[in-house]
């Protein structure tokens, strides 16, 4: 049994994307998973499975998508990978509020680092099938254009961190 973190892109409980964090349990129970819980309201659900990455993300983004009535991207990270996206944290000296974890599909390369456009004081490094982005000041002043992540999502290290400990728990 593998423990694993669904991180949905741009839901949460109010505005266009809305899903009630128990509606999102409820989901996740309906696919047959364990240990199904919610992770703050915005899009992450905890759960144990025998199914691989792939077809837990095929499980999930459908009854998301039944749901919405359109596709939502689905992210599947198990709990050693979102352990390693806190233990390879580079900007530690920062604030985890302040350092977002920008989760996508591909492994990065340096050239999507080089796409970066208007970049103010934020510091920005390759991880595990994510960038890594230290805000500084803090993502509300940002105007960093990083194409690389528009189609991922985003939690900070301090949500990154909590979630890893809970599905080391699960494990």
């Amino acid at each position: 049994m593998t423990a694993y973190v669904a991180l949905l892109r741009a839901v949460n409980v109010a505005g266009t994307g809305k899903l009630p964090m128990s509606e999102l349990k409820r989901m996740g129970e309906e696919c047959g998973f364990g240990q199904v819980r919610t992770f703050i309201a915005s899009g992450n659900l905890l759960l144990t499975s025998d199914l691989d990455e792939a077809e837990v993300r095929a499980r999930v983004a459908a009854r998301i998508a039944g749901h919405f009535g359109k596709p939502v991207p689905v992210f599947v990270r198990s709990a050693g990978e979102m352990t390693a996206l806190v233990t390879g944290n580079p900007f530690t000296d920062d604030k985890p509020s302040r350092v977002m974890a920008h989760v996508i599909d591909e492994p990065p390369t340096a050239a999507m680092l080089a796409e970066a456009r208007q970049v103010g004081g934020e510091r920005m490094a390759l991880g595990p099938r994510a960038i890594y982005v230290s805000y500084g000041e803090g993502i509300g002043t940002s105007k960093l254009k990083l194409p690389a992540v528009a189609a991922g999502t985003a939690r900070n290290m301090n949500s990154v961190a909590k979630m890893a400990a809970l599905l080391a728990d699960m494990a």
